[in-house]
């Protein structure tokens, strides 16, 4: 019996020595302290007679449910005005509240009320619950009939309270429209509300179109009005379904007039192109009158569009004095075609009476920044604002955007129209907004070598009247690691390299013309032998995206077990100016590959590398970049992975939630784009894909890919990797069931990390 129970561990653990298999034990002891560091995901400030008070949300990965634990901790917030720059305490709760179920909490603006809602997992009503400082007062339940699941992803997602706190606007998925029902026989019923569905069952009906990765089962985000005394829901009529709405506000509460939900809206009447990091899509501010209790119930009030005149309007925010309408535009993307972009700010007026006008006139307050000078302001890149934005001045409106290979903090002052750093000049670390506090900013700070840290800004005016800002950390930190992993983060540290642009051409804009930075990583340990530690290449997707100077607990853990790591911001990344961004589409898989081939030998250079040492990581097109890569330099590198790559854009396109990403991004314009390719589409795909050079791959490579992955189906990955089995290269594939495109569950995002570090160990002979 005993033996019987040895050979089946033995079987279990086939193809694993004993070697493998104490080292996947000792790699997963120091992995799961590092995936175990919370998150600080949001942040609320409520003023009250004995001071402020913070809520703060957060999350951690609960690896045995494979979800992310939700959890509030709150604070009391006290100010020593004594001295000369005010010192400020953060008064923990004892212990967080786990908010378990609740898949939003959203407290009131007088933090008087908290909204907690929790999305069914399946056909189950959706419940809304109203709590007040001590107890439950409300909950509703509210069936699919009216509405599917309340959207959340930071995107559709829009909940937002009146100012009277008695009503709260929201979207959630529209009701599905009646599939057609047979009975037992097959024969189609005609179904009356006093039918029963014993002896019958459902067909599918009409397919409906949906927008693309993340958005699974998701197809007709709806505006909706909650009551939450009396639980009543309306679904806000007059928005045609062409339009997919999210973001809502409220307009301002002017005596009198008519009360305003204001939203962004994208349209989707021809087709839904992916929505996830697609910026894109023309979109635009609308705005619906609220229906008041005495208004006639199947009135439809007619939509305004606000922002007929340009191409792209979203994240709309009324100023403090409700004067004005502002938003962020993406239409340098939309315009161009790349999937994001510089964006730009812009204000409209908004009329005192609520009656709105025809047209509007748009007002540009941050404009798009082609080609930035050195130390200056290189465009706006924020994606998203503070529900309330504004310090007490009414007109000072605080926001992060990336800064290069940083992220930093800025304040707008409307009036004047000057835009300064909050966040310090002298500081390499990536800064974010987290709330105000009157005129003093709650911030969180982190850099590759340091976990996040709560920041207190204190705004303080020299002799002039001129603002500057003193920042101070929490004296008691939020969360505290463990005693090994802060010895490990202890002995790191980084600097960020500029990379100059090799073979520069003629042809290219001045902005492109430019160095772009690396983030190296490395160990400040003194080598006993002198040689460096080995090195991972760390590529970033989009391509327009960025990697910024902020803590990675995946990137922290590689560094930890002995690696030093280059992060490329290459040519086409955020944060750089438009011209850089602009420079790679039509290049892709020679500029950009070029530009990562260029940050390695100046990190060689530097004696920042041993270049007998050197592997490659990267996902989505940091996973073409890593394919193009072992096939372009097939004796660069020693160990590759890839997390979902695009390995063939031919294969791609047909299947991809974003084919127009493979026409601009091969082309350079939108103008090619068809859902028809023809065949010399389909060579130039072919052409510059990786798949075109693995006859000369060697590099022993490991993917890890996701079966319900919509942007790069998995069928990419596969085929590459069956092509390097035919030619006998060492290949491991990972396939996770479950997961798409961003691999980040929290169990998938654990094995994946942990086979990284086992696959590049044994190439580096660690």
């Amino acid at each position: 019996m005993d033996s019987s129970g040895t050979d089946s561990a033995k079987e279990l653990h086939v193809g694993l020595d004993s070697a493998t298999e104490e080292e996947y034990a000792t790699q997963s002891k120091l992995l799961q302290e590092f995936m175990s560091i919370p998150t600080i995901d949001k942040a609320w400030i409520f003023s009250s007679d004995s001071g402020s008070q913070a809520m703060v949300a957060m999350s951690q990965a609960n690896l045995l449910a494979n979800k992310r634990r939700k959890f509030m901790l709150s604070a009391h917030i006290s100010k020593d005005e004594t001295t000369s720059y005010q010192s400020v305490n953060f008064h923990w709760a004892p212990f967080p509240v786990e908010m378990t179920g609740a898949s939003a909490f959203v407290p009131s603006p007088s933090g008087l009320k908290l909204l907690v809602i929790r999305n069914p997992e399946n056909e189950s009503p959706t419940k809304f619950e109203i709590w007040s400082s001590s107890q439950l007062d409300k909950e509703f339940h509210i069936p699919q009939k009216v509405h599917g699941s309340v959207y959340l992803d930071g995107w559709f997602e829009g909940i937002s309270w009146n100012s009277d706190e008695t009503r709260v606007a929201y979207v959630a998925e529209e009701p599905s429209p009646p599939k057609p029902t047979f009975d037992h026989l097959g024969y189609y019923k005609k179904v009356t509300s006093s039918d029963k569905d014993i002896g019958s069952w459902k067909g599918q009906g009409d397919w409906e179109d949906e927008w693309g990765e993340a958005y699974a089962g998701k197809k007709q985000p709806a505006l909706f009005v909650i009551d939450v005394d009396s639980g009543e829901v309306e679904h806000i009529k007059g928005v045609p379904r062409s339009i997919s709405v999210g973001q809502v506000v409220w307009s301002p509460n002017s005596k009198g007039s008519a009360h305003y939900l204001v939203f962004a809206g994208w349209l989707g009447d021809k087709r839904k192109l992916g929505l996830k990091h697609c910026y894109n899509r023309p979109c635009a501010i609308y705005a619906v009158r609220c229906p008041e209790p005495k208004d006639d119930a199947n009135e439809a009030f007619p939509i305004h569009n606000l922002t007929k005149s340009i191409s792209s309007g979203f994240c709309p925010r009324f100023s403090k004095d409700g004067k004005y309408l502002l938003f962020l535009s993406a239409k340098a993307a939309v315009d161009s075609g790349a999937h994001c972009s510089t964006e730009s700010l812009h204000k409209i007026s908004w009329p005192s009476d609520g009656k709105l006008p025809e047209s509007t006139n748009i007002v540009d307050v941050i404009e798009v920044v082609n080609c930035p000078d050195d130390g200056c302001f290189p465009g706006l890149y924020v994606t998203g604002l503070l529900s309330d934005p504004w310090l007490s001045d009414g007109h000072t409106l605080i926001l992060s955007s990336y800064w290069r290979s940083c992220r930093v903090i800025l304040s707008l002052n409307l009036i004047s129209g000057e835009l300064s750093r909050v966040s310090p000049n002298d500081s390499d670390f990536s800064w974010s907004v987290l709330a105000l506090d009157g005129d003093n900013v709650v911030a969180v700070s982190s850099s590759p070598v340091s976990v996040t840290e709560i920041k207190y800004g204190k705004k303080v005016l020299d002799p002039s009247g001129k603002p500057s800002w003193h920042w101070s950390s929490i004296q008691k930190p939020i969360f505290k690691c463990s005693e090994k992993v802060t010895s490990e983060l202890s002995s790191l540290q980084f600097k960020i390299l500029n990379v100059p642009v090799s073979n520069v051409s003629e042809c290219l804009t001045e902005g492109a013309k430019r160095p772009f930075e690396a983030i190296y990583v490395s160990s400040s340990k003194t080598k006993e032998n002198g040689k460096c530690d080995p090195l991972v290449v760390v590529l970033h997707g989009g391509p327009h995206t960025v990697a910024p100077c902020s803590f990675s607990k995946q990137l922290a853990y590689l560094c930890s077990i002995g690696y030093s790591l280059l992060i490329v911001n290459y040519r086409g990344s955020l944060g750089f100016g438009e011209d850089a961004l602009q420079s790679v589409p039509g290049k892709i898989g020679s500029q950009d590959v070029n530009d990562v081939l260029s940050a390695v030998d100046h990190a060689v250079e530097m004696g920042l590398a041993d270049p007998s040492r050197i592997t490659v990581l990267g996902g989505s097109h940091g996973g073409f970049l890593t394919t193009h890569l072992i096939g372009q330099a097939p004796d660069k590198f020693v160990a590759a992975a890839a997390r979902n790559p695009v390995c063939n854009i031919a294969s791609m396109v047909g299947i991809t939630d974003i084919p127009d990403w493979c026409f601009f991004e091969a082309y350079g314009d939108q103008t090619h784009y068809t859902e028809a390719p023809s065949p010399e589409d389909m060579s130039l795909f072919h052409q510059i894909s990786p798949i075109s050079h693995i006859s000369k791959v060697k590099t022993p490579t490991l993917f890890l890919l996701g079966t319900v992955d919509l942007r790069v189906p998995i069928s990419n990955g596969f085929q590459y990797v069956r092509a390097l089995k035919e030619k006998g290269v060492e290949v491991k594939a990972l396939v996770f069931p479950n997961d798409n495109h961003s691999l980040d569950r929290p169990q998938t995002d654990y094995e994946s990390f942990l086979n990284i570090a086992v696959w590049f160990n044994k190439y580096c002979k660690l």
